[in-house]
């Protein structure tokens, strides 16, 4: 028998204590690893959709909440901006690219949002079939959307106000038309329904004439004479008073950084929020919970490393005519050590295991509450770290076991057989 079988015969002969050991161990390696793996998602996710954007100019409101709505569209919008006031600003000789955006609708949860051409390609988004929008009520889906919707070329589907699906009415009597399915690119661009600003415009516009057709009946016979003079200056007021959600901004330059948001923030009624800063507010936000559930984690290994010595020792206790034995039957003391250390490591890699498959279902089922929500895949299942906590894993194993190995090979056969 080998010292493997013997190692495992051994583990196998407490059950109660050998499942408590390994327990212990793949709680903490399955807490730090799901951690690790959510960590690497959702910073890959984040860094990839904002790469390329400076700056996100939207209504005042929570910085925050800006980035998140008009980059990673997880959150509402703070509000409508004047798209006069956002083209004037970006005829600012700081910027190299100012891309608008208008949404306020959804079609099963996934967004649609009004655009230009320029936002397709920012995230290097190419067609796998059809084209762009040419006019109004065209659209261009996403390929998370076409797999997820079962949309084709030429379908129609009716948008829903709001941004949660279900939440508002249907804008039945606009339909849009797919032109475009995109290819898959990793990005937000995967999970949006594009179409032009002046879609969402249209669409809006009717709404609001068909809210308040009601009222305008009421009193249409006080203001019936005035209806023909004051048409043409209505148009002209709306046309003035088109509004969009968000600008995204790239700088032609550095100076960009140093000037343009304080300009905003203090000239204008918009407010400019960076990505860059604000992801790393949410980072150092988010950072102190998950460094908390780490030492956590590290605690209970600790404690599993610690119950695996105190195992390992009373066992010695119990097994000493048994390795004394296994000297006098020609096993070097080197045997007898190997042999313990073998049961340290071995209830170290069950335990790493026992980590790893619960950490791997732990991010199944967080990505598919990302996915369901949010319409985000955080679903990682390699990571460099596995590498990393197997060796940390091993390390344990070994010094939790060092000592009773050291006692094990300096067994005393003479005194321990007179007994």
């Amino acid at each position: 028998m080998n010292l493997f079988q013997l190692a495992f015969k051994q583990i196998k002969s407490k059950p109660l204590s050998s499942i408590l050991n390994i327990l212990l161990f793949t709680s903490g390696i399955a807490i730090i690893s799901l951690l690790l793996l959510l960590r690497d998602g959702f910073e890959e996710q984040m860094e990839r959709n904002a790469k390329g954007v400076d700056l996100v100019v939207g209504a005042k409101g929570s910085p925050l909440q800006l980035i998140l709505s008009g980059i990673y569209h997880v959150d509402y919008p703070t509000g409508n901006i004047s798209y006069k006031e956002a083209l004037k600003l970006s005829g600012n000789p700081l910027i190299k690219e100012a891309i608008p955006q208008a949404f306020g609708d959804n079609y099963e949860g996934y967004r649609i949002v009004g655009t230009t051409e320029e936002y397709v390609k920012h995230y290097n988004g190419e067609l796998s079939e059809g084209r762009l929008w040419n006019k109004a009520f065209d659209a261009v889906i996403g390929a998370k959307v076409a797999r997820q919707t079962g949309l084709q070329i030429n379908d129609t589907f009716a948008g829903v106000h709001g941004l949660i699906e279900g939440a508002g009415h249907s804008h039945d009597d606009n339909k849009y038309r797919v032109t475009g399915i995109l290819s898959e690119t990793g990005t937000v661009l995967d999970q949006l329904v594009l179409t032009s600003i002046e879609s969402v415009w249209e669409i809006h516009s009717h709404h609001e004439h068909d809210h308040g057709e009601s009222e305008e009946h009421d009193h249409e016979h006080e203001a019936g004479h005035h209806h023909d003079s004051e048409e043409h200056d209505h148009e002209h007021d709306h046309e003035a008073d088109r509004e969009i959600t968000s600008l995204l901004i790239s700088y032609k330059n550095p100076m960009g950084a140093i000037t343009l948001p304080r300009m905003i923030n203090q000239s204008t009624n918009m407010q400019a929020a960076s990505p860059a800063q604000e992801i790393n507010r949410l980072y150092s936000l988010l950072g102190v919970g998950i460094e908390t559930l780490n030492l956590i984690a590290l605690f209970i290994i600790l404690i599993s490393a610690f119950s695996i010595f105190i195992s390992l020792l009373n066992s010695l206790k119990e097994r000493k005519y048994e390795l004394a034995l296994m000297r006098v039957m020609g096993g070097s003391s080197l045997r007898l050590f190997s042999m313990v250390i073998i049961e340290g490591i071995s209830y170290a890699v069950i335990g790493y295991l026992g980590g790893f498959l619960f950490s791997r279902t732990g991010m199944w089922l967080l990505s598919i509450y990302a996915e369901n929500n949010f319409h985000y895949d955080l679903s990682q299942w390699i990571s460099l770290w596995d590498i990393y906590l197997l060796s940390l894993s091993l390390l344990i194993g070994i010094l939790a076991a060092f000592i009773p190995a050291l006692k094990a090979m300096k067994t005393d056969i003479s005194k321990t057989l007179s007994e």
